[in-house]
């Protein structure tokens, strides 16, 4: 893992020795001798760091000894920070004028810092420091290379799993529905929540699932909370994670979110809410469900007991837990041991996971190894799990033979809860990716990892590194798809195209990571926490805050003490504080690369960002999702020249941004997302070479100080963005000049027709906006708002240059009253067209082709497998009737289909209906399609009784 770190600064060093010898660069005397040495010590260290992580398991001095080195290279991250900051501050200030990309100096560079003073130092002075920092880092390394000798480590080979080819396995290959050997016990624990209670029962029923950590409790109560039978039998099913400590009032909270979302927000007392839970169970039968409960204390159990009586006979509690003294305080009254897996169901799992995509023949010798391994894992099939995505990418003999015979399944460490198969797989993990895996003991457990947040924190900590053409994004998709095919991550969240966007990690996993990152990482829940904060050395802090909950000053004088972090993650429901700590912590936490103050629901909110925040100049992530008081960012902000991503998302009221946020070119990620009040953006946008996206590309809006859609030109690297206000533009040759059609990265757009009635002659000014846009060519995702074309609703170029769009969405097109010739799209696979209130009828223009003269089939939407209409309140008919005589296939794909408040529609074209691929159909508001596919007794109930998901509302 240390490795991870030492690379990108043997890079840095490299380079500055390169610009040293081209004198581009004055470095002051004695530095570029221990710059050499520096580099020299590095490569040394470096040679053996594969042995010397491996052995840390089992050898704490190994440990200690890589924990110095860790030190070491995270203050020469710091002092290389602070050398490239300067020098990129000069770069951009002598930039001759806007309309020059390359950043060229005016004059020739001969020193490193800008002739002012910067960052509160003269020159001079920061000059010496960083000689000074060099020199006693230098020092520690000779010690720490000396050190080296007295362990006697193999220096490194190459690893198969560090080849730059290796290819990552999809995440999507993951199947978490293969639960083997706990089908008696699923249809016992669905007996039991389905049977009624003896009337003697007072209260509800209280089932305890037991059993060591890794067993499957948490799959086998999955299981029966998604059967169909349970949940038809339960009016509210609620789930609740509860974990170590027993946290009263976030329980009390997540309990009263299942049965009355948003409800809850104002309840600060703890007896308020208990009421409030009372009156929601009220006549109502449930199931709750208290996932890894370690509570010990009935007393703070009791009060959830006694409100939940209230619920109806025949509610039931089911509970997993390691414990059974735990069962019994919370009063179960079924107690449910769950045992080990038999060695033939844990071969099952093995099986299935680890000879995926191997062929059988000649495995013999494989499955007799694989069969010891097995035994090992001690019927757990969390760890048998785990093992086997290890050695899926395993082929030969002898790597299976070393899994098998590594010492780590006799240590210590095992004996204390941690399981041998975690630590070997994460010991066959690249160096890099082990450095992601640990950052994410951050989190607190069962915290639900939204996965493009936990990249750009990768991102911000130096963990993706270019290489080649591979953008810093796909690298950290590339990391987190490897973590997921070894089982690190699990319960996968996906959106409606079948993407992972979030996921969790099991306790036991989260375990092996505080263990790995040793006091690097700290997660804190306010209230409480106090204690936590005697660890040092903490690089990565996280604090969760109660909603109405103040954070006690000690709090706070702690985290200034934390000079070193790096991290600080603050997601809570009071910033109260924040006018009088934040410019504390700005001045003591310099070091800092990421900054989090997100709220989702909060009665105290940041008023304004200090000034002094340009003192971070190591930031990388600033979040500031939520903060719904801020009206505007200080100028300070564009000191921070290290800045890559910006989060302002739900800043309502924030009404601009920095006029000199051109200086931030490293800034490759801006959203900006529900910022109703952000009228514009400032000219210096196009200064941006670096944008990747941006979320709100806001134009016009009839200021002076307001970026063009030309702007868009020079952001070659755009690779999603969204263009609000082009209702209000006017000028054709603007939109041309933003060249979007030769914006080869961009493949998700969003055009917004907003900001209408300033313009006369709307309907033909949107046309022809539209066609002087020019379509990007690799675009896959394409949303269209408010659009008022009439005449040529969709240009042809459009049409004929989107051959790899994939998702589109049409929303709020007033005077269309024709649907464009979709069907011609050849790799359109999601089609949403929602509040086209002109249209009348569908028929065979929207399918865009004809049948051919020599008799041959033609395929309009050939790939397209969900359809949606939303809100078409004046659609009567649809009908594709003279083209399905002309031999012409329609979607032939067609796996979902979504009708929603369309009242007037009078049938759905039977083809349609009669389809095999057809999954999933859903109905709603649309009272004469209600009435036709009525179950049994509908017109149309034959045409899609085949359909296995059917909705009808």
């Amino acid at each position: 893992m240390v490795d991870a770190i030492i690379s990108p600064i043997l890079e840095q060093l490299t380079s500055m020795a390169v610009e040293e010898a081209k004198e581009q660069v004055r470095l002051v005397t004695g530095v570029g001798k221990e710059v050499k040495k520096l580099t020299s010590n590095l490569r040394v260290i470096q040679a053996v760091l594969n042995d010397a992580e491996k052995r840390q398991i089992k050898e704490e001095r190994v440990r200690l000894w890589l924990d110095q080195l860790r030190d070491a290279c995270y203050d020469m991250e710091d002092v290389l920070g602070e050398w490239n900051t300067p020098r990129l501050k000069l770069q951009i200030d002598g930039v001759d004028d806007h309309e020059n990309d390359a950043l060229v100096p005016k004059k020739k560079v001969c020193s490193f810092f800008p002739a002012a003073s910067c960052f509160g130092c003269k020159p001079i002075f920061l000059r010496r420091r960083i000689a000074l920092k060099m020199k006693d880092i230098n020092e520690t390394l000779d010690d720490i290379a000396k050190q080296k000798a007295e362990f006697g480590f193999s220096v490194n080979v190459i690893k198969s799993n560090e080849r730059a080819d290796q290819r990552v396995p999809s995440i999507s290959s993951i199947d978490e529905s293969e639960i083997f050997g706990r089908e008696t016990q699923k249809n016992d624990l669905v007996n039991r929540l389905l049977c009624e209670s003896s009337e003697e029962q007072k209260g509800p029923r209280v089932i305890s699932l037991v059993g060591m950590g890794g067993i499957g409790k948490t799959t086998l109560t999955q299981l029966a909370y998604n059967n169909d039978d349970v949940k038809i039998h339960f009016e509210k099913r609620i789930w609740v994670c509860v974990s170590d400590p027993f946290d009263e009032f976030r329980i009390a909270r997540a309990i009263i979110e299942a049965l009355k979302p948003d409800s809850a927000k104002d309840l600060v007392e703890f007896q308020s809410l208990m009421q409030h839970i009372q009156e929601c169970v009220v006549r109502k039968k449930f199931l709750l469900v208290l996932d890894d409960v370690w509570n010990k204390d009935y007393s703070k159990w009791e009060p959830f007991y006694n409100c939940l009586k209230n619920g109806l006979h025949g509610s039931k509690i089911l509970i997993t837990t390691r414990d059974e003294t735990t069962a019994h305080i919370m009063k179960s009254t079924d107690i449910i041991p769950i045992a080990v897996l038999f060695e033939k169901e844990c071969w099952s799992i093995f099986e299935s996971i680890a000879f995926f995509g191997k062929s059988m023949e000649g495995c013999e010798n494989l499955k007799k190894i694989g069969r010891e391994i097995v035994g090992k894992c001690k019927g757990l099939p969390l760890a048998v799990k785990i093992i086997g995505s290890l050695l899926r990418s395993k082929n030969t003999e002898e790597e299976w033979q070393n899994i098998l015979k590594s010492e780590i399944w006799d240590h210590k460490v095992v004996e204390r809860g941690l399981l041998a198969p975690l630590l070997l797989s994460y010991n066959e993990l690249p160096s890099k990716v082990k450095h992601c895996f640990s950052y994410c003991a951050v989190f607190p457990k069962d915290f639900e990892i939204i996965k493009y947040k936990l990249i750009k924190l990768w991102m911000a900590q130096g963990y993706l590194n270019e290489k080649e053409n591979k953008e810093m994004q796909d690298i950290g998709e590339e990391y987190f798809n490897i973590l997921a095919s070894s089982s690190f991550f699990q319960e996968f969240k996906t959106d409606g195209d079948g993407k992972v966007y979030g996921c969790k990690m099991h306790d036991l996993v989260h375990d092996v990571a505080q263990f790995i990152c040793r006091n690097e990482c700290l997660t804190v829940k306010i209230p409480g926490g106090m204690s936590s904060f005697e660890q040092k050395k903490v690089l990565h802090l996280m604090l969760t805050v109660d909603v109405g909950t103040s954070v006690p000053i000690a709090i706070w004088n702690n985290v200034k003490r934390m000079r070193r972090l790096r991290s600080l993650l603050v997601e809570g429901g009071d910033y109260s504080w924040s006018s009088k700590v934040l410019p504390q912590l700005f001045d003591k936490l310099t070091c800092l690369r990421a900054l989090t103050l997100e709220t989702h629901c909060c009665f105290d909110f940041i008023q304004k960002i200090p000034k002094n925040i340009e003192k971070l100049i190591h930031l990388k992530y600033l979040n500031l999702c939520g903060q719904t008081e801020i009206e505007k960012l200080p100028e300070t902000l564009c000191e921070l020249y290290n800045l890559e991503c910006l989060n302002v998302s739900g800043c309502w009221n924030l009404r601009e941004l920095p006029r000199g946020i051109g200086k931030l070119r490293k800034l490759m990620y801006l959203y900006n997302e529900g910022t109703s009040c952000l009228r514009y953006l400032p000219v210096g946008i196009g200064e941006l070479i670096s944008l990747r996206e941006v979320t709100k590309f806001v134009v016009g809006g009839g200021y002076d100080r307001a970026c063009s859609l030309g702007s868009l030109k020079k952001l070659n690297l755009l690779r999603k963005c969204s263009i609000r206000g082009l209702g209000g533009v006017s000028d054709a040759g603007e939109v041309r000049r933003a060249e979007l059609e030769k914006q080869k990265y961009l493949v998700e757009l969003g055009l917004y027709f907003d900001q209408a009635g300033r313009r006369e002659n709307e309907e033909d000014e949107d046309e022809r906006l539209l066609e002087a846009l020019g379509p990007p060519p690799n675009l896959k995702k394409l949303e269209i708002y408010d659009y008022r074309g009439r005449r040529n609703v969709v240009p042809i170029n459009w049409i004929m240059s989107l051959t790899n769009l994939r998702d589109l969405s049409l929303s709020k097109w007033r005077n269309c009253e024709h649907l464009p010739p979709l069907g011609k799209l050849p790799s359109l696979e999601y089609l949403v067209i929602e509040l086209m209130n002109s249209v009348k009828r569908v028929g065979n223009e929207f399918l865009g082709v004809e049948s051919d003269t020599d008799g041959s089939s033609v395929i309009a939407f050939p790939k397209l497998k969900l359809l949606d209409f939303y809100i078409m309140k004046e659609l009567e008919e649809w009908d594709f009737g003279t083209a399905i005589k002309g031999e012409i296939i329609i979607m032939p794909r067609l796996s979902s289909l979504s009708i929603d408040g369309c009242p007037k529609l009078k049938a759905l074209p039977d083809h349609l209906l009669q389809k095999t691929t057809l999954q999933k159909l859903w109905i709603w508001g649309c009272p004469i399609l209600e009435e036709r596919c009525r179950k049994e007794t509908g017109e149309d109930w034959p045409l899609i009784r085949h359909i296995p998901k059917i909705s009808i509302y």
